[in-house]
């Protein structure tokens, strides 16, 4: 099967068959994306992700008291920014992350914090300027985490403005961006047709639209859980806040969620954009696999954002997600285009439901 090809060629990243379980149970769609990349790449990328995943899992379940969690992420901080882990981290490490995970109820997510002692480690298989780089941006977002933290407490909050959400979706995305654009400068000289400065403001503005995608996508879960993403400058526009809002959700209340149709719209927009300028940072890159590799977030998000057009605002009381069987398929159309710069483009213009005339 061609479309597997491309993917089998790439299982090496120097990690045990047991991680790369993990990366699969967490996250199906980055992992093809992490297969595919060159192996240089793909260590730094896979060890990234996986504590980066780890780390998200800790600040998002709000089932559990925030107090341990912040007790918990701050120590996972602590110990990716240090060289060297000491006995007494390692114990406690240990210790937390096996009570966090018996309380998950997602097997992947428990599977992934009960083997965390076992994959910090991996920081240090890499070479000393990956690590670096690795450390700079789980810096940066679980700095992002933390705020989000301390910012969604008690009952339902929501940023106040703009700004804060720009930042926070650099933070925990624009910079992974930054990150992946900095490690194939490093190990692939020449690897794009535009220059370093350029991409990285490319990876920037793709991985910032990724997350803000995430955050549509989500928005009715995350307001069941207290937290809202859109701005209260925003919404005030619209003659809603953040209360409104969430009850609109929960209740599937028509004419509250209509209200919404002009900011939604201009999110989509705005969110389209920003894959545009990713698929633009996918067709400047030379290496074959490392244009799949970065072309297929861009992909899938652009048929998950038609998909949440066409739910239009009702999409904030159901769950928005591209089939598996989609998936699938969009992989054959990639290998039957060969991977080619041009088939690529034309895809993503027809997932994002764009004239091709």
């Amino acid at each position: 099967m061609q479309s597997d090809h491309f993917i089998h060629r790439s299982r090496r990243s120097g990690l045990s068959p047991e991680h790369r379980q993990l990366l699969r149970g967490v996250s199906r769609s980055f992992d093809l994306s992490i297969r595919l990349l060159p192996a240089k790449l793909q260590a730094p990328v896979a060890i990234g992700y996986l504590l980066a995943r780890a780390t998200d899992t800790v600040a998002d379940t709000t089932a559990l008291p925030l107090a341990e969690r912040q007790v918990l992420l701050e120590l996972m901080t602590q110990v990716i920014a240090s060289p060297n882990m000491d006995t007494a981290q390692a114990r406690e490490i240990k210790h937390l992350t096996q009570a966090f995970a018996a309380q998950q109820t997602d097997p992947n997510e428990r599977a992934l914090m009960q083997a965390l002692p076992q994959c910090l480690p991996l920081l240090q298989t890499l070479d000393e300027a990956d690590q670096a780089s690795v450390r700079l941006v789980l810096s940066h977002i679980t700095q992002g985490q933390h705020q989000d933290m301390a910012r969604f407490g008690p009952g339902l909050q929501a940023l106040n403005t703009q700004a804060e959400l720009d930042h926070y979706t650099w933070q925990v995305a624009g910079s992974v961006g930054e990150f992946w654009t900095e490690l194939c400068g490093r190990h692939l000289p020449g690897y794009a047709l535009l220059a370093q400065d350029e991409m990285l403001r490319l990876g920037r503005r793709y991985g910032m639209g990724l997350q803000r995608l995430n955050i549509l996508r989500d928005a009715g879960s995350d307001l069941a859980a207290g937290r809202c993403y859109w701005p209260l400058e925003t919404l005030t526009t619209a003659g809603l806040n953040a209360e409104q809002l969430a009850n609109a959700a929960q209740t599937a209340n028509a004419d509250s969620l209509q209200a919404l149709t002009p900011l939604y719209v201009h999110w989509l927009e705005h969110t389209q954009s920003q894959l545009a300028d990713g698929m633009r940072y996918a067709l400047a890159l030379k290496p074959l696999r490392l244009r799949l590799a970065s072309a297929l977030p861009a992909l899938i998000g652009a048929r998950t954002l038609a998909m949440l057009r066409q739910a239009g605002p009702m999409a904030l009381t159901q769950r928005i997600k591209m089939p598996r069987h989609e998936v699938r398929r969009l992989l054959w159309q990639i290998a039957l285009g060969r991977g080619s710069a041009g088939a690529i483009e034309r895809l993503f213009k027809k997932l994002s439901g764009q004239d091709l005339a």
